[in-house]
Formats: structure tokens, C-alpha cells, sequence
């Protein structure tokens, strides 16, 4: 029990070293960070990190999160030599501080039961494949283990188009549904995911 206050005095060294090194180091080195602007390969100038729109793509975050998706996919490409992100094309670069200055908080993830999602806007840009795959992800990814999330769609089986932006089912009628309708929070989840680009090499983030 002599001891006991040299204990206590190392444990809270402990902590507050780590809450200095893990926590407000990080913090303050990230406020260190500004919006950039270059130029893309198309030849338009970007402000990179864009920030999200009010109308759907920040609606649209607060979904994701609140949805659970954030439990199965990552928005962190690891380095070349740090495992096979690049290889499997889930991003054109490395992720760097620069593209979480905007996030509050930033989805980083811990977890990759599916595929990392930092750079899903430009790899997936087709919004109608965005909506079949929340609807039922086996229509556009067979074997995916994500759960559909149908209740963001009106099912219609009519045979004429029943509503602007519904989108028809591959194999649907006969006792199934032919149509799908999204719903504004299935407009705005797609909003926020297809905004999500690796937009500028690391050369122009540098």
C-alpha cells in the first residue's frame, strides 16, 4: 500500500499523455488545416474539401449515420503497403487529414464488413445504381451481406411508369414489384454518398 500514490500519480500520467497524444495534439494539428484549391483533370477548379449542401447531402450524412452504416463500412484508404485498398480500387490515393477537415465527426470507421466508401461517388457515379443497390443490394452486388433497406422506396407493379423517378427493377412483375419510388431520405442518402470523391492526386493536396 505504500506504493498506492506513485500508482495513482503513474495512471494519471498514463492518461493524460494519451489524452494529449491521441486527442488534442491530433485536434490542433488538424486546425492547422485549409480548404485547397487545384484544378481537376477535367480542367475545372475545385475547392477541395467541397463542403455537403443543407439541402440533401448533409440530411443525408446524419442517415448514414443513423442507419448504421458507418458500423460496416470505412471512409480511410490505408497506404500502399498497408493493405490492398488501392488494389481493390476502393481509391484513386491514400486518404490524408486534409479530407476530414470538414467532417465533424469523420467516419473513419473501424470496421470494413463492406467495402471502404471514400471514394464511392466517383467509382459508383450512376444514382439510379446507388438506389437499387440500397433497395435490394443483391440486384448490384451479388453475395453482398448488407441488409436491403426497401422501406426508403413505394413499390409500384404498374405496368406504365408510375411516378418522375421511379426506376424499374431488373426482373420485376409477376407477383414482384416492377417499380421502385424513392423517398426523400433514399434521395438524400444517395446525395451524400455519391459526394463522396477523391476528387485531387496528393500532389495537388501537398
Amino acid at each position: 500500500m505504500n506504493h498506492f500514490p506513485a500508482i495513482i500519480m503513474i495512471a494519471l500520467a498514463t492518461v493524460t499523455a494519451s489524452l494529449f497524444g491521441l486527442v488534442l495534439i491530433p485536434d490542433w494539428q488538424m486546425d492547422s488545416f485549409v480548404a485547397v484549391e487545384a484544378t481537376t483533370p477535367d480542367g475545372s477548379k475545385v475547392i477541395y474539401p467541397r463542403p455537403l449542401d443543407d439541402w440533401r447531402e448533409k440530411p443525408g450524412r446524419d442517415l448514414y449515420r443513423g442507419l448504421g452504416c458507418i458500423y460496416c463500412h470505412s471512409q480511410q484508404v490505408r497506404p500502399e503497403g498497408f493493405g490492398a485498398d488501392l488494389e481493390r480500387g476502393w481509391g484513386q490515393r491514400r486518404s490524408v487529414p486534409l479530407d476530414y477537415i470538414l467532417q465533424r465527426p469523420p467516419f473513419t470507421g473501424t470496421m470494413r464488413t463492406g467495402p471502404d466508401l471514400s471514394n464511392i461517388g466517383m467509382r459508383q457515379p450512376s444514382e439510379q445504381w446507388h438506389f437499387l443497390h440500397l433497395y435490394d443490394p443483391q440486384i448490384t452486388s451479388k453475395g453482398s451481406v448488407m441488409p436491403p433497406f426497401k422501406f426508403l422506396f413505394t413499390e409500384s407493379d404498374q405496368d406504365s411508369v408510375p411516378d418522375i423517378g421511379a426506376i424499374e427493377l431488373p426482373g420485376g412483375g409477376q407477383g414482384s414489384p416492377k417499380w421502385i419510388i424513392p423517398n426523400e431520405e433514399a434521395k438524400q442518402l444517395v446525395a451524400y454518398l455519391k459526394s463522396l470523391k477523391q476528387e485531387l492526386s496528393l500532389d495537388d493536396l501537398q
